[in-house]
């Protein structure tokens, strides 16, 4: 049972079950929506106040990313998350009538949290849920379960801080695959949601509930003759080692015409970046990345989210003498870096004959993820050529992939891009379903 120190964390999951689906019918029965708002801004403060602190925890237990730049990702994605503002209402009338329609809570929704993102996945996740009117059960990745039960004790204790019920977030102490299995079985959740690998898709997909799943990315981004390099380098050079490549949005293979090639890769130099050598790149290959059956490869999970130094070190080769952010290697569109979500700052580079080239090598790396994919040009057929063959959730033009989130661009961030199930960058809506009231007989209109 919980603990007054850690509301929310339970040693049996059909105890955190239990309180996080009575927690919601509190919620929907006793609370307003500018309750609901209100708990939002407790869980932000909350969170802000000790984030530094706990993301150092998180990034000592888990070993993943750069612990500078996770702070910066925690504080934007807690700042930045939406309250019941997002929800609205949908209205149709006419002379016969007033139909009204509401984003109403599924319930109790269960959710997987990634290793990479435990912390803000936790926060994020709850206020999401929190304005959609519904408690969530979390299974978090059991490398990072101590910093996930902080966060969901720090949820529940701002919550009932200021007023509200307990346990409007709860998870197992110990997750594991039983604990998922027994959250996707209960009858009490109603809506699973999932951030993850292909395989987590495919367990939760099994399940005969309806599901919202983020699915795995490989984000290529393209460079044409048309591009302004200078503003793509500063872009790239930003967005694609923050985190060390961690970000599942985040460009993970370039596509150069050649006629910029240099140019880009001389830009590239310029802002610090190394280029392997062809006899390097092959020994970080075959240190990051493992080989699997038909031909694939599965990035080597010792080196993911790891430092570029670290990798080129474990690969026998000589690290930079400086903080080394990205590394590029030069290979073929077929390379095994190209076609693998390795999330490391190691990035491929292709060099294309023609915009065609390009395309064609991107659409094969993104592999039907329909994640994000992004393009340099100022060729408007080009952006739109790429767009409709790429088809992914997120697609940018003269921007980094991020930009879809707002930096860089307009638009929200989200610690959640549904890709695989297709609702996209999700918000409070997404985790609603859709009620109708309705008045007949010409009941509410008034013109």
């Amino acid at each position: 049972m919980s603990t007054s120190i850690e509301i929310g964390v339970f040693d049996k999951v059909e105890d955190a079950i239990d309180a996080a689906y009575e927690a919601q019918q509190i919620l929907m029965r006793d609370y307003t929506t500018e309750d609901r708002d209100r708990f939002i801004e407790a869980i932000k403060k909350a969170f802000l106040e000790i984030i530094e602190p706990e993301t150092i925890a998180e990034f000592n237990e888990t070993g993943y990313g750069r612990l500078d730049q996770k702070i910066v990702k925690n504080i934007g994605t807690i700042s930045e998350t939406e309250n019941t503002s997002s929800l609205g209402a949908q209205i149709m009338s006419s002379s016969k009538g007033l139909t009204v329609e509401y984003y109403a809570p599924y319930g109790l929704c269960g959710a997987l949290t990634p290793v990479t993102n435990g912390l803000v996945t936790i926060a994020s996740n709850t206020m999401t849920m929190l304005a959609a009117g519904n408690s969530i059960i979390f299974n978090c990745h059991p490398a990072a379960k101590l910093a996930g039960a902080k966060a969901v004790a720090l949820v529940n204790k701002a919550i009932t801080e200021a007023g509200g019920p307990a346990n409007i977030a709860t998870m197992p102490r110990d997750p594991d695959k039983t604990t998922l299995d027994a959250i996707m079985d209960s009858e009490k959740v109603a809506l699973i949601i999932g951030t993850g690998s292909e395989e987590m898709v495919k367990i939760i997909m099994g399940c005969k509930k309806k599901v919202i799943a983020a699915g795995p990315g490989n984000p290529p981004t393209i460079i044409d003759e048309t591009a302004d390099i200078a503003k793509a380098v500063q872009w790239l050079t930003f967005a694609v080692p923050f985190e060390n490549n961690m970000l599942c949005i985040t460009e993970k293979e370039i596509f150069v015409l050649e006629k910029v090639y240099d140019a880009f890769i001389a830009a590239m130099l310029e802002k610090g970046v190394r280029l392997l050598s062809a006899e390097e790149a092959e020994k970080v290959t075959a240190t990051a990345l493992l080989p699997l059956e038909g031909g694939k490869y599965a990035a080597n999970k010792k080196f993911v989210g790891k430092d570029a130094n670290v990798i080129l070190e474990a690969a026998g080769v000589e690290k930079s003498d400086y903080d080394l952010q990205m590394a590029l290697i030069e290979v073929a569109a077929d390379h095994p870096y190209v076609l693998t979500e390795q999330m490391m700052p190691i990035i491929p580079v292709v060099k294309c004959a023609t915009f065609e080239e390009a395309v064609e090598g991107a659409v094969r790396a993104e592999n039907n993820c329909r994640h994000s994919a992004a393009v340099w040009t100022n060729d408007w057929k080009h952006a739109n050529d790429f767009g409709r063959r790429i088809q992914t959730s997120i697609f940018v033009q003269n921007g980094a992939t991020i930009a879809a989130t707002g930096l860089g661009g307009t638009g929200n961030g989200s610690a959640t891009v549904a890709t695989y199930t297709g609702e996209g960058v999700t918000t409070a809506k997404t985790f609603t379903r859709i009620r109708r009231f309705a008045m007949g007989d010409g009941g509410g209109y008034i013109v």
